[in-house]
């Protein structure tokens, strides 16, 4: 099973590129030309290194492309997000991007969005699935299949651990699309591969270093590291506080107890080749020029599939040290 579980791994990480399904509108918020578009983008924030780097690329595909960034950071407000787009369907813009900060509550403003006639496309996070048919598609990382990755490294690391795997969990912000679907994904494999695990405690560092070092202090202050296999965290970012939080309480990260981060970037991977982690699963934030290419077709009226993924692998520590140059973020 667990080599059925990698092959799929593989074959998933190889998925790229634009297809078809269902198109855009006639209405009157598009401008039906990919010439000198328009496009509201309302960003989650700037939480993390990964965020910073995902709106710089889309930034600099933009003004590559010929078009105007409307750019909004809502500093990880849903609300500041609603009020973004509603601010972008006033303007008349010809797109909405929308990297949604959680996955419920945006029926109401991608209803007006439709009303208008703006094609919305969500950029990395999705929605919940009541409202699929309110955006035209989603383009961003495959997270349960993030998780899935961590999982199956997890369910062959531990797989001979007689006493059982005793797992910290560091989840992403509460409700968000990653965070979900990162600790699903995550846990299908666990428990397909019938991993003997615990989930000794699992809360939300918000996708910080500074929440994911508080929740990890708690977390040694509850139950003490002695005995704790594995610690999951859902990004570099709560992934590298909760290090700081390790080493302060005199224990070897990577050693004494072994991590896992999803992300993929610099100081990740340097704190890997310092030993101080075991696993990175890449979440690729370089993708603006795809996310052009998908805002002017569904301008254009051309079909696009409903979910495109972006191209994302996943790196033990014999991998670290190489891949290290590689990272742009």
């Amino acid at each position: 099973m667990l080599k059925q579980v990698l092959a799929g791994i593989g074959a998933g990480a190889l998925l790229f590129g634009l297809t078809a399904c269902g198109g855009g509108d006639d209405g009157d918020g598009g401008g039906g030309s990919d010439e000198g578009l328009v496009i509201g983008f309302a960003q989650v924030g700037a939480e993390s290194a990964w965020r910073t780097a995902n709106s710089a690329s889309v930034q600099a595909a933009a003004e590559a492309a010929g078009h105007e960034l409307k750019f909004v950071d809502a500093q990880q407000e849903q609300e500041k997000q609603i009020s973004a787009v509603r601010d972008f369907i006033t303007q008349q813009v010809d797109a909405i991007v929308l990297a949604p900060v959680v996955e419920t509550g945006w029926t109401d403003v991608l209803q007006e969005a439709e009303d208008a006639g703006i094609p919305v496309i969500l950029a990395d996070r999705g929605v919940e699935a009541a409202d699929e048919d309110l955006y035209v598609t989603r383009l961003g990382s495959d997270f349960a299949e993030e998780g899935r990755k961590a999982g199956a490294w997890a369910a062959e690391t531990f797989a001979d651990d007689a006493d059982g795997t005793r797992i910290l969990e560091l989840q992403g912000t509460t409700g968000s699309a990653p965070a979900n679907d990162r600790k699903a994904g995550f846990f299908e494999v666990l428990d397909a591969e019938g991993l003997d695990y615990e989930i000794v405690d699992s809360q939300s560092g918000n996708f910080t270093a500074e929440e994911g070092k508080a929740v990890m202090e708690t977390f040694i202050t509850t139950h003490t590291l002695d005995g704790i296999d594995l610690l999951y965290a859902h990004n570099d970012e709560m992934g590298l506080g909760a290090i700081q939080a390790i080493e302060e309480a005199g224990k070897v990260p990577g050693v004494d107890i072994q991590i896992i981060i999803v992300d993929g970037s610099k100081a990740g991977f340097q704190a890997g080749v310092d030993g101080k982690l075991n696993y990175i699963v890449e979440c690729n934030p370089a993708f603006g020029d795809q996310l052009m290419d998908v805002v002017e077709s569904v301008v254009n009226g051309d079909e696009v599939e409903k979910f495109t993924p972006v191209e994302e692998g996943a790196f033990d520590a014999s991998q670290f040290e190489a891949e290290l140059p590689n990272r742009e973020f």
